[in-house]
């Protein structure tokens, strides 16, 4: 083959691949669904003298994202009610059981890493606590929790707009516990949140 004739071949592959990348990229919305296994490691920090704390789980996530722009984006993270076991070591065992609903919104930054689209986040959480069920005579918890949301994470592009996550949120919750009306301390949960999912771009 001339050398003229291979410049044309690779010049028209060339040309062929962008053209391809544009049209895949076009393809891709400003939506984003993932669905995650999420590991709940809680801080159970308490400071009412009880020792409370509740257990660690895997329970399912679901976020939607909406992308302003191809860095900047905003998730809104569900689940479903979580229950929990609450445990005292100055009791020596359970103390009842308790629901709750954390979703949380985030502004995440996607930074440009070629094929990896990793990403950092941070927002607000609000969870709810119910089916609050003590045994303790006189103990309540208050049911509404505010706080703070920290996030990395990376996508990882499989086929067509699919995506392999991984991804880490700090969730800073927290209730104040109060025995007979009177509150007695703050009962930290604060998890740590390692998730790993599926999402779809479109």
């Amino acid at each position: 083959m001339k050398k003229k004739q291979v410049i044309a071949a690779v010049a028209l592959a060339a040309a062929t691949l962008v053209s391809g990348n544009a049209f895949a990229q076009a393809k891709e919305g400003p939506w984003m669904v993932r669905v995650r296994a999420v590991n709940l490691d809680s801080a159970n920090d308490d400071s009412t003298g009880l020792g409370l704390s509740i257990n660690n789980k895997t329970m399912p996530e679901l976020d939607i994202s909406y992308f302003i722009n191809k860095n900047v984006a905003l998730e809104l993270i569900l689940t479903v009610p979580q229950e929990h076991t609450l445990t005292s070591s100055a009791v020596g065992g359970s103390i009842g059981t308790l629901d709750h609903l954390p979703p949380t919104l985030l502004v995440q930054y996607h930074f440009d890493a070629g094929s990896f689209k990793p990403y950092v986040g941070a927002g607000v959480n609000y969870t709810r606590f119910s089916s609050v069920n003590l045994s303790v005579p006189g103990a309540d918890i208050d049911r509404n929790s505010f706080g703070g949301a920290l996030q990395v994470g990376v996508d990882i592009p499989l086929s067509g707009n699919m995506y392999l996550n991984f991804d880490v949120k700090k969730v800073y919750i927290a209730t104040d516990v109060s025995l007979n009306g009177t509150k007695v301390g703050t009962f930290k949960i604060d998890p740590v949140l390692i998730g790993v999912g599926l999402g779809w771009r479109f």
